[in-house]
């Protein structure tokens, strides 16, 4: 495996966040008013456009960063039509160098945090929803900036009950299985095997001697 130089996260908290399990519950009883952006508003609405009423499978990629993972994905499911999301134009506009040669996916830039809500409105068939490698926030002061711990579960949680989450920090995971647990959803926790790396921060983490985990969670009634 090639070398790399990627640091491994470093955080006083040593296991699940105390309060996760608080926060989880005050979001599920609450309703997010925050206003849709613009530009995801318009990013949806012309995601949508190309689905043009499009009823079979639906797989986002959330926080996509390049893009390479998006490709890779609809490479792997041609008969799918995969959308990958992130909010940085300046990554989103790197992804020719990643573009695969099939015409089943987009990249997109919008705040997942409003694209999700949109999803959940929608009447979008979405069957497999990937996170790959979001930002940890491994300060224990930062959990509610973490996905499982924000407001934006609700809908996350709403989207599709088939979500595989990647992660070298083991506790974030671990946190996710458990706030899905909320949502009456059940998780498998393994290590990324294998040289076929979905992102470029898989390999790069895994180039650095750093263990990379999946989460795979799905409905308990599956």
């Amino acid at each position: 495996m090639a070398s790399g130089n990627s640091r491994e996260i470093t955080t006083s908290q040593v296991g699940i966040h105390d309060k996760l399990d608080d926060l989880v519950k005050k979001y599920q009883a609450s309703e997010n008013k925050r206003p849709i952006s613009d530009h995801t508003q318009a990013a949806f609405d012309d995601v949508s456009a190309w689905l043009d009423g499009f009823s079979g499978e639906i797989i986002l990629d959330s926080c996509c960063g390049v893009g390479e993972s998006t490709a890779n994905i609809a490479r792997a499911n041609p008969n799918a039509r995969v959308i990958g999301i992130d909010k940085s134009a300046l990554r989103v506009d790197k992804h020719e160098h990643y573009s695969a040669q099939q015409d089943n996916y987009r990249v997109i830039r919008a705040d997942v945090n409003d694209f999700w809500r949109l999803v959940k409105q929608s009447s979008w068939n979405v069957t497999q929803h990937f996170l790959l490698y979001p930002n940890p926030y491994p300060k224990k002061t930062q959990v509610q900036k973490r996905w499982h711990g924000s407001a934006a579960m609700v809908d996350l949680m709403a989207i599709t009950p088939n979500i595989e989450v990647r992660s070298n920090w083991l506790i974030y995971l671990m946190e996710f299985a458990q706030a899905a647990k909320h949502y009456g959803m059940v998780s498998d926790l393994s290590e990324v095997t294998g040289e076929n790396h979905m992102t470029p921060f898989e390999r790069k983490y895994r180039g650095s001697g750093q263990s990379c985990w999946q989460l795979n969670c799905r409905s308990e009634e599956s």
